[in-house]
């Protein structure tokens, strides 16, 4: 039948959404906002790269990390509130927009953070923080049209609007003082533990109706666009050793297979797991399942960073030798895994020995990974032994670990009822 709510554009209240209600996908203005995250991730990722190669290793780290807290923070608290209220009326399109503005505007700034980082003075986060603030205020109008429509869940729009609306009036102050790092992380340390405590505090009593499914195919779909960096480094590398005097040679395929045998394996690791069904049984855990993707989000960007840095390798234009080469991939590729398995253990409960025989013998792939680099196993054929490291998880998974992962739903599903 034809979706009446999507009959017109005239303004409909705020009122909240079913959180059960069934078959709810991503809509087509998520997908939209979703495309200017392509271009912030892309960025912080070349920036990463650019430092990681000059082997400013403060620099990169310190500035990506940053990058990603900020955007990936930002992306959520839009996506769980669209998936809780989302009316797809003319004034949630404008701030959906409006929150678009903000991340092209924030992603112009990456420039001048890692430049300040690297020069050791003030950290200069003025343009990034004018668009963070530019994705964040919309929010306030939005949270308060829920606490006019919606009274049951007012005292919650209420801490959001207060700890929102606060923590950006810091941010701005932070940027008048033009604040050494340093002094910059002591100063804005309260005002990162507001923005992130402040769902915790507005969902305690009376929760916000976020559908669980919605959410998992939401982040599902972040890290997708996140996994494309990892297939854009991968061409980079083939650019790079496709172009030079000795064109298609086996390095070249052998440098294709593993990039994107390490692509494959990441994404489906992060995929066996109906997270869907997961979450549902687990709202209660929402907080742990946002905090848990922030760091997937940032070592798969960081993983495709990993693979522009072995372009620059190949091009011989970076200091870094063939085994810190290879470190740069295989250190975030370790983090996603050790992240993943942290919140598979919390969400499902399980202190399952195949996990931890699944884990050693990740972290046996990852040593030799390592080890072969260092012996002088060349970077293609180190990243190639580094694909297999996902790979364990999905071999196992799909062969015997399936039956423990439905036993461990139905089981939880059994002690709810």
């Amino acid at each position: 039948m034809f979706d009446t709510r999507h009959s017109g554009r005239r303004r409909r209240p705020l009122s909240g959404r079913d959180q059960n209600e069934a078959h709810r996908t991503a809509t087509p203005l998520e997908l939209l906002y979703d495309l200017t995250f392509v271009v912030a991730f892309g960025t912080a990722a070349n920036h990463l790269a650019h430092y990681l190669a000059e082997g400013h290793l403060a620099t990169a780290i310190a500035g990506f990390s940053i990058a990603v807290l900020a955007v990936v923070w930002a992306w959520m608290n839009y996506s769980w509130f669209a998936s809780a209220y989302d009316t797809d009326d003319w004034l949630f399109r404008i701030a959906t927009l409006l929150q678009m503005v903000g991340v092209i505007v924030w992603t112009l700034g990456l420039e001048e953070l890692f430049e300040s980082l690297d020069q050791g003075g003030p950290i200069d986060v003025r343009v990034m923080v004018i668009g963070y603030v530019v994705m964040r205020l919309p929010m306030v109008v939005l949270w308060s049209l829920v606490a006019r429509h919606d009274p049951e869940r007012a005292p919650a729009a209420y801490r959001y609007i207060r700890t929102i609306s606060l923590a950006q009036a810091g941010w701005l102050t932070l940027v008048l003082l033009q604040l050494p790092l340093w002094a910059f992380v002591v100063a804005g340390a309260p005002l990162l533990a507001l923005e992130l405590l402040g769902p915790v505090m507005a969902e305690r009593h009376r929760p916000t109706p976020w559908n669980a499914r919605h959410i998992a195919e939401r982040h599902g779909l972040l890290l997708l666009i996140t996994l494309g960096e990892s297939i854009f480094g991968t061409v980079s590398v083939l650019d790079a050793l496709v172009h030079n005097e000795h064109g298609w040679t086996f390095e070249a395929g052998l440098f294709a297979v593993a990039g994107i045998g390490l692509t494959v394996s990441l994404w489906w690791m992060y995929f066996v797991v109906p997270w869907g069904d997961v979450l549902a049984q687990h709202r209660d855990r929402s907080t742990l399942w946002g905090l848990g993707h922030l760091v997937l989000f940032g070592s798969i960007a960081a993983t495709g960073a990993g693979l522009h840095v072995a372009a620059y390798f190949l091009e011989d234009m970076t200091k870094l030798g063939p085994t810190a080469t290879v470190l740069t991939v295989t250190v975030p590729v370790a983090i996603f895994i050790l992240a993943l398995y942290t919140i598979g253990s919390i969400f499902l409960c399980q202190k399952d020995p195949l996990h931890l025989v699944l884990l050693g013998g990740t972290a046996g792939v990852i040593i030799l990974t390592i080890a072969g680099a260092a012996l002088g196993l060349s970077v293609p054929w180190s990243l190639l032994v580094l694909a297999f490291a996902p790979a364990v998880t999905v071999i196992a998974y799909e062969t015997v670990g399936h039956g423990y992962l439905r036993q461990a739903l139905t089981l939880k599903a059994a002690s709810d009822t």
